[in-house]
């Protein structure tokens, strides 16, 4: 998938709409929001009418760093191949990336709501990243990163090797705490 079709996707599913609702908004056919979806490529100026039809638009941002909605929809993918190692590595280059910018470029990067991973202990792992790394530079976050669907009711690891020991409270950051994910400070720290 091409990194506009990804965020086109995540977009869309962030307002709750389909592809027929989307089609409806942009006087498309929904056919051509799916093969857009897929990774086909498409003119600016379709991207441009299918974001709008979301309620979003798209600015350029002086980076060539992947945002937290292009690096979900790779962690969706390992964790569909039952790949946690690599899905564990994004989230890790997640957390480089917005360690890697300052200000409202690493804001940027945590802007545009992923679209949900296929495990909800993920998807708060996502939110709780972002919330910490834009908290780092006094920013404040975006709105998603407090949604339900980001909190775990019972804390859990995120399952990617059953030997590693289980990190106490104090050895988790802040923001995975709270959405129930038991993570090891040192985890984030890029290899």
């Amino acid at each position: 998938m091409t990194n506009a079709s990804v965020l086109l996707r995540a977009a869309r599913k962030s307002r709750g709409l389909t592809q027929k609702d989307l089609a409806q908004r942009t006087n498309v056919d929904q056919g051509r929001v799916s093969r857009f979806e897929s990774g086909r490529e498409a003119e600016f100026s379709t991207i441009e009418r299918f974001l709008s039809g979301t309620g979003h638009r798209l600015y350029s941002a002086p980076t060539r760093r992947d945002d937290a909605a292009t690096i979900a929809a790779a962690i969706r993918r390992y964790l569909r191949a039952g790949d946690k190692y690599s899905a564990l590595r994004e989230l890790i280059q997640l957390s480089d990336n917005l360690d890697s910018e300052h200000g409202l470029v690493r804001g940027v990067l945590g802007l545009a709501e992923p679209e949900p991973t296929g495990d909800r202990a993920w998807d708060a792992a996502l939110a709780a990243l972002v919330d910490l790394r834009l908290s780092e530079e006094g920013l404040p976050s975006p709105a998603w990163v407090d949604a339900p669907n980001r909190q775990l009711r019972a804390p859990r690891t995120l399952d990617v090797d059953p030997a590693d020991p289980i990190p106490a409270p104090e050895d988790v950051p802040a923001e995975f705490l709270e959405r129930g994910v038991l993570v090891w400070r040192d985890t984030l720290a890029s290899v």
